[in-house]
Formats: structure tokens, sequence, C-alpha cells
């Protein structure tokens, strides 16, 4: 079997029976790839169903001077699910990644925005031009539903709930979920939809598409980085920021206000509360209160 080909059936099996998203994927295969130029830049004369440990760990070992610990953990994590497929479709009899470890590393804590520097970026955008209220549109969901880039840029107009409160918004692996949104979020983006967006000549295949750039076509996540960098230079906000940064505030701030960490699992989306979890480690401050105000032994 030629290595092109084993990742070929590899992703066509995350895709379809994984159900994972295309970015997720491509993330994947791009790591895969580096194995597969490691073999062919060395001459190893091995293809998926014969390269053992001893060749891979040397690749591990090459990489490793090049990336971050947290890449190289990546790396291992998604050989290993290669590797795993070919050993559940009868390919090979083994994983030449059972010893293989990934290296420690410590739990990345979110990057969060304050409640200031938020109202700060949204005071910056320029409102006298047109993209300005679709802009402060975004900030504001991206903060308000804690959405990920790919799931704002794929909000439809079919996706607003706004008479019940809701959007409906479909994450990775195509998974659907319901949002509640509130009253401020949706006073700016029925401004932006019905003063600036009505006012547009839109693309046909994108008639349905909330969020459109000026030639009338859905948003690239790449434009919201740059919105979103271009604001923070423009505040002098030293903090590295991206919209990635909104959903770990929208969450963070929930929680130090006193949310149930199941309800901000839900709204996020995470299949597993462990994902949740990671928040709890961002101010600790706040669970002493609760503890201290609500446990029944606290006058004892």
């Amino acid at each position: 079997m030629k290595w092109e080909h084993a990742l070929q059936d590899f992703c066509h099996y995350l895709h379809i029976e994984r159900g994972l998203s295309h970015n997720t994927i491509k993330n994947y295969a791009f790591d895969i790839r580096k194995l597969i130029e490691f073999v062919e830049a060395t001459d190893i004369q091995e293809n998926p169903l014969t390269i053992g440990t001893d060749d891979i760990q040397h690749f591990i070992y090459t990489i490793a001077k090049t990336v971050s610990p947290r890449s190289q953990a990546r790396l291992i994590s998604g050989l290993k699910g290669f590797f795993n497929y070919l050993v559940f479709e009868d390919y090979r009899e083994s994983n030449p990644m059972e010893l293989i470890e990934s290296p420690k590393i410590g739990r990345k804590l979110p990057d969060t925005l304050s409640t200031d520097e938020i109202d700060q970026l949204i005071a910056a955008i320029d409102l006298s031009k047109p993209e300005g209220e679709r802009n402060r549109a975004i900030l504001e969901t991206l903060y308000g539903c804690g959405l990920r880039v790919s799931e704002l840029v794929n909000l439809k107009l079919s996706d607003l709930f706004f008479e019940e409160d809701f959007i409906k918004v479909t994450g990775k692996g195509e998974k659907q979920r319901f949002v509640p949104i509130g009253a401020t979020n949706k006073k700016f983006i029925l401004l932006y939809k019905n003063e600036v967006r009505a006012g547009q000549k839109i693309d046909p295949i994108a008639q349905d598409v909330l969020f459109l750039n000026r030639r009338g076509k859905k948003l690239s996540r790449a434009m919201i980085f740059t919105i979103i960098r271009g604001l923070a230079d423009k505040i002098n906000l030293k903090k590295k920021i991206s919209p990635h940064t909104f959903r770990h505030s929208f969450a963070t701030h929930l929680l130090e206000n006193g949310a149930d960490l199941r309800a901000i699992q839900q709204m996020l989306g995470h299949e597993s509360i462990t994902t949740t979890e990671v928040y709890m480690h961002v101010d600790r401050s706040h669970l002493s209160k609760v503890l201290n105000e609500y446990h029944p032994r606290k006058n004892h």
C-alpha cells in the first residue's frame, strides 16, 4: 500500500465514519504528510504497512528539534490514530506507535479578555464605514454566544430564532446545538442585517449567509482574524488575541459569575465536560466565594 493511498483512505474514514470537520481532517493529513516527507527524504524503504517503531522514533526525534512539545504531542496523537485505523482495517497487525510516548506538557490555560478590554475593542470599531456595523455584530456574537470562528462564518439567516432568543449553531462534525442569545447581541445583528446587509448585492450561493464581505460573499476565517488583530493594534492591546479568545472569555466570565459548568458545556458544544473544566483553572478565586456562600457548614 502506498502512503498517499493510505492517507486518502484514512481521511475518508475520518469524514464518513467519524464525522470530523474539514479543518480537523486537514490537520491530521498535514501531520501524517510530515512523516511521508521524512520517509521520502531519508530514503526509508518502508510503506504504511511495514514501517516500524525505530523509523518512526527517528522521525519524532528529528521533528522534535523544530516544533514545540505541544505540536509534537499532537503529531504523535495523529500518527497513533492513523496506524490504529490501519490495524482496525486489518492492514496491519500492530500499531508501531504503541511504545512511543508523548512529551509531558502542562495544560495550557486559555487566554481571556476582561470585560473592559472587550468594551474597548468594540468601541474602536469605525461605525462610519459599512463594515463597521458588521464588525460590531461579529464581535458581539463571538463574545455573546461563545462561537468558534468556523461556526460564526457559517451562521445563516435561517439559524436565527430571535423570537425564542436562540440561534442554531453547526459545530464540529456537523453537530447542531441551540445557543441562547441576549438582547444586546440581537440588537446589533438586526442593525447590521437591516441597515447594511439589506442594501448589498448578494452572491446567489450566499443568500442565506448572515455575515458577508463587501462582494456579498461569505467571510473567510482569515478575515475574522484580520478584523480582530486590527482592532487590538488600534487600542494598543498587548495580548495576542484571536476569535477564539472571545469564546474563552465568554466561558470564563460565565463561570466567574456563577454559571453552571454543564450549561457552559452545552453552549460551547463540548463533547466532554473535561474539555470545559479547563475554565475551572483560569480563575479559582470565585470558587472559594461559592463554597463560603453556599456550603451548609460554612458557619460551623
